[in-house]
């Protein structure tokens, strides 16, 4: 069985959790896909909730397997994913598949699925905010904020590759305009 999905992508800070987030709460017909990873939970983060923690040597495995629908070292060492299964297990629920992934992984979904997905690039309003956005979380070190903040700029240019770009500058706006999409979306 196959449906359709929704792929929300950003530079890490832009607000695309806190986004997708909300829409879980208010769109009842929407499921987490819950990505794998290969590195440590932070704060509180849950494995089987937030991500499937596999570690690197687990990951590997799986890409050994065949188990992925798409899968990407995002940073040196870290890998990120989007088990089969996951799709599997929200199609058979009669619900639309929504993605929280890195922009590479988004495009590549994406180009995977074609017209059965509505890609969604949130954007920050600008990289002085995103930078305070990054620091002020208080979930990493400075090294890694500049390393976000570099990969950022990079992934800002490719939000022409998406089918809607948000602007989150406010994020009750930001919400309402997502949403309008995906309704809009999935009535098709």
């Amino acid at each position: 069985m196959e449906g359709k999905c929704i792929i929300i992508s950003a530079p890490s800070g832009a607000g695309k959790t806190t986004i997708v987030q909300a829409l879980l709460q208010d769109m009842k017909q929407l499921a987490f896909s819950i990505s794998a990873c290969s590195r440590e939970p932070r704060g509180n983060e849950q494995n089987g909730i937030d991500y499937y923690f596999l570690g690197r040597e687990g990951f590997e495995q799986q890409i050994a397997e065949n188990a992925f629908l798409e899968w990407e070292e995002v940073y040196d060492g870290m890998f990120y994913g989007t088990l089969k299964s996951e799709l599997t297990r929200i199609w058979s629920e009669g619900k639309t598949v929504i993605f929280d992934v890195d922009v590479v992984g988004g495009i590549h979904l994406k180009q995977i699925m074609g017209e059965k997905a509505l890609s969604i690039f949130i954007q920050p309003p600008s990289m002085e905010e995103l930078s305070r956005r990054l620091t002020t979380r208080n979930t990493d070190a400075l090294d890694k904020i500049n390393m976000r903040l570099a990969k950022a700029e990079q992934e800002i240019e490719q939000a022409k590759d998406f089918d809607v770009i948000v602007v989150n500058d406010q994020l009750d706006l930001a919400i309402q305009t997502v949403h309008s999409a995906i309704s809009s979306f999935i009535e098709r």
